[in-house]
């Protein structure tokens, strides 16, 4: 839903948020087919599932078709909408800061990243299925019946990419075949792109700014023309390389991490965090165009909720701000979700009025918080976060790459002894939005095959919005990628088992590292080295057998065995 590269203030500057005095628009969700007596709620569906849902995925694209057309000077176009989060450069709703350096409302390395996306994403579905509500209407007798039960229960979908780690193949066609109101149709498919119409300009978009002179939005874009294309084949191969750290990273983080403030940002967690994935995704899909994946940002959140509910937000400081938020400000549960009110009088969203999806009146199939207990709930989403993220199968099945290797369990989540990469990264020392790439043996002697590399362990996109904050405000930015994954991978007459006495002999001659710019170019080893902005550590944890399912590991504390490196070679 995003329709340009993430953007957030990097400048001091006094904050004000000013709103107009016309009434403003109330973010509520959809509140059809909510049951008012259990709170039972329409599931948000798995987009595999979702596409297969007839009605209601005819209604879905014919109703983001009727947003991608409203005229894009309107705050509710898909242009407007999506506006809000960077590009373009405009207040929405009325809502003015005085950080005028910056770009855009999102609020990333902050805590209030996962609890600003809810009111996001159900703005996006509020408008939606008002539009599909009117498309139901248009559907004749014959069948209009079930399209006017399809609307009143219409929800988005999500894509899951730790169990799907490919696109979904619909995004990538330019054309769908749906039932509309006069019969089965090709139509244009909104999924694939959104063309700009006009053009934006000046000061939607900064002058010669890149993503300004793109004619419809791009993934992972050709070039940097005008007419350039997505590459969705490039991409998939990069989701299938880094298939299996998705999903190690997604287990981890809802089955060994209780706090809050780590669970959230790489700002503030030392390994692994929600933005963590996050920005795997947002360099992996979209590079330097244009992607929409936030609905399972906010499923990730609500399954961590159901797991941890009494852990929430504390207050910490937010050294990039947005363009209300200050650089350096202290964010807390009450800081306005801007620029997303709650009502027609001007009241702003915060991370407690948005802390329940009930509020939003939607629900996932995983997190079904009706007629339960908070303890129940916990229980049995553990159980289906085990089911979903920690089966054991062979190492066979599970690696992307069809590597004929010995068999042994190779589900790197029920494994006694975990590995990790640590990184951590001052990004006020890098030129430009780079990736991370690490391997198990020397990499590829091209650059351009990196990031498909069979011998590939992840790959960690750094993004770097522009201008820097001063950097006395500057906080290291954090990640973490999975290691025992691609440990498992070796035969046993090279690795006999996960202890620090085996691997760590093989990680000294094996492990190496690569850094690659967004245009495909390779950073020399000595340029990284001077630069001396990324230190890399090996860290390992013990983890206990897993009980009952459900029920999670026991997990040890993060060790450091190899710390401080700044080079291409471990």
């Amino acid at each position: 839903m995003e329709i340009a590269r993430h953007r957030t203030s990097w400048m001091l500057l006094f904050f004000v948020v000013r709103s107009i005095a016309s009434a403003t628009f109330a973010i509520n969700g959809v509140q059809a087919g909510v049951n008012a007596l259990t709170g039972q709620r329409p599931f948000r569906q798995e987009f595999s599932t979702f596409q297969n849902a007839g009605p209601a995925f005819d209604l879905y694209i014919q109703a983001l078709q009727q947003l991608a057309q409203t005229n894009q000077s309107s705050m509710l176009s898909y242009y407007g909408v999506a506006g809000i989060h960077g590009y373009p450069n405009v207040p929405w709703d009325g809502v003015l800061g005085d950080n005028t350096g910056a770009i855009g409302y999102c609020t990333h390395t902050s805590i209030l990243f996962p609890t600003w996306h809810r009111p996001y994403v159900a703005l996006y579905e509020q408008l939606l299925h008002a539009n599909a509500q009117s498309i139901a209407a248009s559907y004749n007798s014959t069948n209009g019946a079930t399209y006017r039960a399809a609307a009143e229960t219409f929800r988005i979908p999500y894509w899951d990419w730790s169990l799907d780690p490919k696109m979904p193949g619909l995004v990538n066609v330019p054309t769908i075949t749906i039932t509309t109101p006069t019969g089965v149709q090709d139509v244009p498919n909104p999924l694939y792109n959104y063309t700009f119409n006009p053009l934006p300009t000046s000061p939607d978009f900064p002058e010669g700014d890149n993503v300004s002179q793109y004619l419809s939005t791009v993934r992972y874009p050709t070039s940097l023309d005008p007419n350039a294309t997505s590459q969705p084949e490039k991409i998939n191969k990069q989701l299938q390389a880094n298939a299996e750290s998705l999903h190690d990273l997604t287990y981890q983080l809802l089955a060994s991490e209780p706090d809050y403030a780590n669970f959230t940002s790489s700002a503030f967690s030392h390994g692994n965090s929600l933005e963590n994935m996050h920005n795997m995704i947002h360099g992996i899909v979209g590079n330097s165009g244009h992607m929409g994946y936030i609905p399972n940002v906010d499923r990730l959140t609500t399954i961590w909720q159901a797991l941890y509910p009494t852990s929430f937000t504390v207050p910490e400081a937010d050294a990039y701000g947005t363009f209300t938020n200050p650089s350096g400000g202290i964010e807390d549960a009450n800081t306005p979700l801007t620029p997303f009110h709650s009502s027609s009088n001007g009241t702003l969203y915060t991370s407690t009025t948005a802390r329940a999806t009930r509020t939003f009146g939607y629900a996932y199939p995983e997190v079904q918080d009706w007629n339960v207990t908070a303890t129940q709930l916990s229980a049995n989403v553990r159980a289906i976060v085990n089911n979903l993220y920690n089966l054991d199968i062979s190492a066979e099945k599970r690696s992307p790459h069809g590597q004929s290797i010995e068999k042994r369990t190779a589900n790197a989540n029920a494994a006694p002894y975990q590995w990790a990469i640590n990184i951590a990264v001052d990004v006020s020392l890098l030129p430009s939005p780079l990736f991370l790439h690490f391997f198990l043996g020397a990499p590829p002697a091209s650059a351009q095959n990196w990031s498909s590399a069979p011998n590939l362990i992840a790959s960690l996109p750094i993004l770097i919005p522009p201008p820097p904050p001063p950097p006395t405000l500057l906080p290291l930015t954090h990640g973490q990628l999975p290691l025992t994954h691609a440990l498992l991978r070796l035969p046993v007459s090279t690795l006999p088992d996960l202890s620090p006495q085996a691997v760590l002999p093989v990680l000294q001659t094996a492990l190496q590292w690569r850094m690659q710019r967004f245009d495909g170019a390779a950073v020399p080893d000595a340029e990284v080295r001077g630069w001396g902005a990324v230190g890399v550590a090996v860290v390992g944890r013990a983890v206990g057998v897993r009980g009952a399912e459900d029920c999670f590991s026991e997990y040890g504390p993060w060790r450091e065995w190899v710390g401080g490196v700044v080079g291409g070679v471990l």
